[in-house]
């Protein structure tokens, strides 16, 4: 699999979220984070406002869930129209199963760790799972700085990944940028969210192009 390029909508202009999809055709997926002011403290987007933007673009969606109680409301994502849902372990009662949940109702199953939470525990899951975040800024809010804390981490999980040669997808989200992403990639990522770095781009789409590129370069 190669390098993938997430843009988050949430830099974008929520009153024209179409348009603001339009805005970057070479996207391989469109990230939208969903809060709920008890997980993080912010709200963004729900279901109903999820459906609406799937029927406005062909690009998949990639939801984020920064919600409590994600047991219970992440396979409507998939309902709503999600290609991809991401819950965080530290939101659910029964991630495995929530896992499979979010499978079995058509969508690919995510699961994101915060910065302070180490990855090694869920080393046996990984093979239940399409896809790992590794949050490089504490959730909730976009525009931080990334936390270089966090690269060692990546290099443990991308290790994991190749001893149990699973086809997982490793994504880090948080102050990706030009700046920041060969680093993270160097480390194994190969899914990266940019939210920032895309949407204060004169040119969202060609900074959507230089993203991978540099990824890719740093890759090899």
């Amino acid at each position: 699999m190669g390098i993938q390029i997430t843009p988050s909508i949430l830099n974008a202009d929520f009153a024209a979220l179409g348009a603001e999809v339009a805005r970057i055709p070479s996207a391989d997926w469109i990230h939208v984070d969903v809060m709920d002011n008890h997980f993080v403290p912010n709200l963004t987007f729900g279901p109903t406002m999820v459906e609406a933007l799937a029927r406005s673009t062909d690009t998949p969606l990639d939801a984020h869930l920064m919600i409590a109680d994600a047991d219970r409301h992440a396979p409507t994502y998939v309902e709503a129209g999600c290609a991809s849902v991401t819950f965080h372990v530290e939101a659910a009662a029964a991630p495995v199963r929530l896992a499979r949940e979010i499978r079995a109702a058509g969508g690919r199953a995510s699961m994101a760790l915060k910065p302070a939470t180490p990855v090694e525990p869920y080393e046996d899951m990984l093979g239940e799972l399409d896809m790992l975040l590794l949050m490089t800024v504490e959730p909730g809010f976009g525009g931080q700085k990334f936390l270089d804390l966090v690269l060692p981490k990546i290099r443990r999980a991308r290790a994991l990944m190749d001893k149990h040669g699973v086809e997982t997808w490793l994504q880090v989200d948080g102050g990706v940028s030009l700046e920041t992403i060969e680093r993270c990639a160097e480390a194994g990522a190969d899914t990266f969210v940019a939210g920032s770095a895309v949407y204060s781009a004169d040119d969202p789409d060609a900074m959507v192009n230089a993203l991978r590129e540099r990824a890719a370069a740093a890759r090899g």
